[in-house]
Parts: C-alpha cells; structure tokens; sequence
C-alpha cells in the first residue's frame, strides 16, 4: 500500500535534474547571449528520457490520488505543476527560470514531507 509513497525520492532526484536541465538551457548566460532555448534543442535521448520521466510522474501523482495516505500532497503536486506551467505560458522568457526554480523548489519539499510521512508510516 505505501510502496507508492516510498518512489518520491526518485523523483526529488528527477526535479533535481529538471534543475539543473533548466539552469542549462534558460539560465542566466542563456538570456545574457540573447539565446532562445526553443532554438537550442535537447538531445534525443536526453529529450527522450525527460519525456519519459514527465510521463511517469504524472501517472504516479494521479496513483497516489486513489491512496488513502498522501492524497493531500497528490493534489498540491498536481495543483503546483498545473499553477506553475500556466504562469510559464504567459510571462517572458526571462520569468520562466525563476518559475521553474520556484515550482521545483516547492515540489521538492512536498516530495520529501511525503517521503517522510511514508516512512514514519512504515
């Protein structure tokens, strides 16, 4: 039953990585230089392998819904990502670093409050 709740580090390890990816492609030099990162590109497998990753955390969000433990950080997961990629879609591009690095770092500290709370339930 808690074998969902105890998977939220691997994804504190993904939004981590959502991170640094992000620092990478719209940081502080990206917007210096005047890049667009649309122009920029993933790699393959990189874009692959966040693709992939997108995918199964939402699955894994919407799971925990039908959980009885963990349905109220389900739904601030959900509400937090839903919030933050509608603000992303209206402001500049020079915004969405500091949205992103917001939204993750809130996501972050709902995955470990539930982590914990899984833990403690063990």
């Amino acid at each position: 039953m808690l074998i969902p709740l105890l998977l939220a580090p691997l994804f504190m390890l993904f939004e981590l990585w959502q991170l640094v990816i992000g620092e990478r492609y719209l940081g502080i030099k990206q917007i210096e230089r005047g890049a667009d990162p649309r122009e920029l590109g993933l790699g393959e497998f990189t874009a692959f392998c966040w693709s992939a990753a997108l995918f199964f955390y939402w699955a894994w969000m919407l799971t925990l819904l039908f959980l009885p433990f963990g349905r109220g950080h389900a739904a601030l997961l959900l509400g937090i990502t839903v919030v933050g990629y509608l603000l992303r879609r209206t402001c500049s591009l020079k915004w969405v670093l500091v949205i992103l690095t917001f939204e993750g770092a809130l996501r972050i500290g709902l995955l470990l409050s539930l982590f914990v709370y899984a833990w403690r339930r063990l």
